[in-house]
């Protein structure tokens, strides 16, 4: 596959035919996101607020449970599951298990969902089941699924998920939600399919920013695959009322006073300032017309991540991130890691 900079481009019609003027477009068009590298925003107490949280996480009993679901496919059993989140909030979830391995022991890959979504149906993930992999698929927390929320908010728009507990990094919606991510490992590794040493991350936009967040926070993690990720540079999203970080910018609107303190929540959350303590491969993409989640956002955590890591550029598309063509992708990343 033809390399732009450091990545890829992203589709196979390119692996089989690349051309002068295709790749000379994609150089020029990539060529300043490897050189972006905006001011972190990491404050002091950094480091020791995400110990506290991992060590308050961890204190909370998981108290899984995984009830069989009927599914059409022989190949697959599914369990509907719940486990304990950050703060007992019970965490909704699909696991399937392949029944056509004879592997005792299997890697798990862990699906994050994207902003206002849900763990989806168990036919969603299918084609990760068909490489011989256990799937764990999550809520976040009072999003689209079944999964409710014991926090609660003294600050921001209790309706809007970026600007829940604004005022306070403590209270920030975020900061629940990427323990409930971690917990999501201690569930999957507690399961006596599973093989602890390959779990592997997963997910696009929202679901990618955690892929991001959980990889840095965590050793666990064995491959990490990012589509279009959120959840970086998040000065720049709130300023360019980018995704759902638009409405931190709506909020601030009306109290332009709180912005300094708005900002300082948000570092403790940004992707960029955690990346260099992401140990895992990663497998990454970006949109250059995406304006949801634009690519110099992300680029902003990409450049800083010190491990194996590679990322497909797909020059034409947006927040769709080039969809099942990056999934072949993705697949044949799987397949060559997992052997």
């Amino acid at each position: 596959m033809p390399t732009v900079n450091q990545g890829k481009v992203g589709t196979d019609r390119w692996e089989k035919h690349p051309t002068t003027k295709t790749m000379d477009y994609i150089n020029h068009a990539a060529k300043h996101l490897y050189e972006y590298y905006p001011p972190l925003t990491k404050e002091e107490d950094f480091d020791t607020f995400w110990a506290r949280t991992i060590a308050q996480a961890k204190g909370v009993p998981l108290n899984p449970t995984r009830k069989p679901h009927a599914f059409p496919s022989p190949y697959i059993q599914v369990y509907d599951i719940t486990y304990h989140g950050f703060d007992q909030t019970p965490i909704h979830g699909w696991y399937l298990v392949p029944t056509f391995t004879s592997n005792n022991k299997l890697p798990c890959l862990i699906h994050y969902h994207g902003a206002r979504g849900n763990r989806g149906v168990p036919s969603d993930f299918a084609h990760w089941v068909l490489m011989g992999v256990a799937v764990l698929s999550m809520d976040c927390r009072g999003q689209g699924g079944p999964t409710g929320n014991l926090a609660t908010y003294s600050w921001g728009n209790a309706q809007v998920m970026s600007t829940k507990g604004l005022l306070d990094k403590d209270e920030y919606y975020y900061r629940a939600v990427y323990m409930d991510c971690l917990k999501a490992i201690d569930f999957a590794c507690a399961q006596e399919e599973v093989d602890s040493s390959r779990i592997i991350l997963e997910g696009t936009s929202q679901g990618g920013g955690l892929v991001m967040a959980v990889s840095a926070l965590d050793p666990r993690p064995f491959l990490a695959m990012a589509q279009v990720p959120s959840n970086s540079d998040l000065t720049r999203r709130v300023a360019g009322a980018h995704g759902v970080f638009g409405a931190v910018g709506d909020y601030l609107r009306n109290y332009p006073e709180q912005t300094d303190q708005v900002l300082r929540t948000l570092s403790y959350f940004d992707t960029m300032n955690m990346a260099d303590a992401i140990k895992c491969k990663v497998l990454a993409s970006v949109g250059l017309r995406d304006n949801i989640c634009p690519p110099e956002c992300y680029f902003a955590t990409y450049n800083r991540i010190k491990s194996e890591k590679d990322i497909c550029i797909y020059p034409f598309n947006g927040h769709d991130g080039a969809g099942a063509l990056h999934r072949e992708v993705q697949l044949r990343f799987l397949r060559k890691n997992l052997g």
